[in-house]
């Protein structure tokens, strides 16, 4: 049998960590260990060490999804844990569900306190982009500008569409004719936050670290 050339099985570890690490879904050391078809997950931790003290990744202590880019290399935003609180309707208002899931990393220039993760559930914004499914990344902000997709509250109803202002009013517009625009009463208006970046999952679930205790 053919001997591993020396350094090959790093560089295998390596471009799989570094895929995963850009990809905003750090592994964790069974994920590698499977990955790369190690006996035992020391192997695995062994090659994460070396590529730690070659700088090639940084470890953050106490978490096992705790891998990230350097500044840098690749991506120059640090990696954030972003909580991914329930489920938002993308159709017409639907009664906004609080279901903490876990801890999502997302690669940021926003602090994670600013940020906030949404399930998207409904077909009214598949014309943005925007799948059942998939998952929101939404800045915490109280104003957006016209053409932004928002998460909004209407009479603690929430979705997500594109904000529209005409003439002073505020609407909400999807983004499928099949689905009405929303004209709300202002009063009954707030939005939470401009939606930054939409991830979808094609294993369907995303991976999140637990809450804290």
């Amino acid at each position: 049998m053919a001997r591993t050339p020396p350094g090959e099985t790093r560089r295998k570890v390596w471009r799989f960590v570094r895929e995963r690490l850009l990809e905003g879904t750090p592994p964790t050391l069974r994920e590698v260990q499977k990955a790369l078809g190690f006996r035992s997950v020391e192997s695995a931790r062994s090659h994460l060490d070396a590529l730690v003290r070659e700088g090639k990744v940084v470890k953050q202590p106490g978490r096992s999804r705790g891998y990230r880019l350097p500044e840098g290399r690749g991506r120059t935003e640090p990696t954030v844990l972003v909580p991914l609180v329930g489920q938002v309707q993308a159709g017409g208002l639907a009664v906004a569900v609080e279901d903490p899931e876990g801890l999502l990393p997302v690669h940021s220039r926003f602090a994670a306190d600013e940020l906030f993760a949404l399930r998207v559930r409904g077909e009214s914004m598949t014309g943005a982009g925007i799948f059942p499914g998939d998952v929101v990344i939404v800045r915490r902000q109280p104003d957006a500008e016209s053409g932004d997709i928002v998460v909004a509250l209407v009479d603690d109803e929430a979705t997500v569409k594109t904000l529209e202002k005409r003439r002073g009013r505020v609407v909400l517009q999807p983004e499928n004719p099949s689905f009405p625009t929303i004209m709300p009463d202002p009063n009954e208006l707030s939005l939470l936050g401009k939606v930054v970046e939409v991830r979808r999952y094609l294993g369907g679930t995303p991976l999140v670290e637990p809450l804290p205790t």
